[in-house]
């Protein structure tokens, strides 16, 4: 999920307040650019790692056999088919890392406008993108309520601003990974998928599935935000325990981003098992043909069609797969985002 390069932004806060008991002189100075730049690289860095086995899944879902792999052309054929169709996302992942830092962060700081004015202080705007705030919550202290709330509404309204980039990208790259295993080639690329989707559909076309996206990354980034922060301070804390720090601090930064691998890839894993049936509804939905008619299109349509078919099993196929490409891909995002935030820093890169 791209919304994991935003929580490497609190792991890149942490380090700072937990190295020096002077927050001012040694966090270091973000700017909204490097975010981006940072962003960007990491956002990429996790479709290089997840695109094969979400090429896998798609390939899955849309399979009308009951055995549980692709047909045999495919498992057959080069590395590189897993890799059909990557364009569309890795392109799109500067734009919905751009939007997901500026959503999530303008909706934490409203959050605070609205239950903490009283305090004259933003004390629990640790997840806000652009640095300009600190917290003084403590890994050893018990995790905050109001805060996993904060996280859930907040990520949820990021899901919502996500949903309206990766809809059109998603419809793309869905119908190429599927193509990549048929004799008849109906795209050239995503360029040429795009120009047909909005010749038959137009705009309404290239965002068919639209409501199972929704539906699928609402409540998934409310999810991931939520247990991230609540995981990551347990394993924060754990860690703390069997760990020994350094006199420089050295040892708690390292510590802070094993924290944040493994807390990305368990969330991403338990939050990708909580949401998959819409997964499966979805990329039914987005490989129909173009001009399949809108009723057999809905939700409860496509719903009852795989009931009947394949009965309830079926929502849960690819799930393996899936679990297996979550874990890397939520858990790489985070070193290889502040891994670029540091060198960015250091070489007073301010763009």
């Amino acid at each position: 999920m791209s919304s994991d390069a935003l929580e490497a932004v609190q792991s890149y806060s942490h380090q700072g307040e937990e190295s020096s008991p002077s927050l001012s002189q040694s966090e270091p100075q973000i700017n909204a650019v490097q975010d981006l730049i940072a962003g960007g690289i990491a956002g990429s860095a996790s479709v290089v790692v997840g695109h094969p086995f979400d090429t896998y899944k798609v390939l899955l879902q849309t399979s009308s056999s009951s055995a549980t792999t692709p047909n045999t052309s495919f498992s057959k054929s080069s590395i590189l088919k897993l890799y059909k169709g990557m364009g569309a996302p890795l392109t799109s992942a500067m734009v919905v890392n751009a939007l997901i830092f500026s959503s999530y962060g303008e909706s934490s700081r409203l959050w605070d406008d609205l239950f903490y004015a009283d305090e004259g202080v933003h004390h629990l705007q640790k997840d806000v993108p652009n640095h300009e705030h600190k917290h003084e919550h403590s890994a050893n202290e018990p995790p905050d309520h109001s805060s996993v709330s904060k996280s859930f509404v907040c990520g949820s309204f990021a899901g919502a601003i996500q949903a309206l980039v990766i809809c059109p990208t998603e419809h793309v790259k869905c119908r190429l990974q599927v193509q990549s295993t048929s004799s008849i080639t109906n795209y050239k690329g995503p360029l040429d998928a795009v120009s047909q989707i909005f010749e038959n559909g137009g705009l309404r076309g290239l965002y068919r599935g639209f409501a199972c996206t929704a539906w699928r990354e609402v409540p998934a980034f409310g999810l991931y935000f939520a247990a991230y922060d609540s995981i990551k301070e347990t394993v924060v804390s754990n860690l703390e325990k069997v760990l020994d720090k350094s006199d420089d601090g050295g040892g708690s930064t390292i510590h802070t981003w094993a924290a944040s691998c493994i807390a990305g890839g368990i969330s991403g894993a338990l939050t990708w098992a909580s949401i998959y049936p819409f997964d499966v509804i979805k990329t039914k939905i987005q490989t129909l043909p173009l001009d399949t008619p809108i009723e057999k299109r809905r939700i409860s349509h496509i719903y009852k069609s795989i009931i009947q078919e394949h009965g309830w099993k079926f929502f849960f196929r690819g799930l393996n797969v899936t679990l297996l490409r979550a874990f890397p891909v939520n858990a790489i995002i985070f070193p290889v985002y502040e891994f670029t935030l540091e060198k960015l820093s250091e070489n007073q890169i301010d763009c």
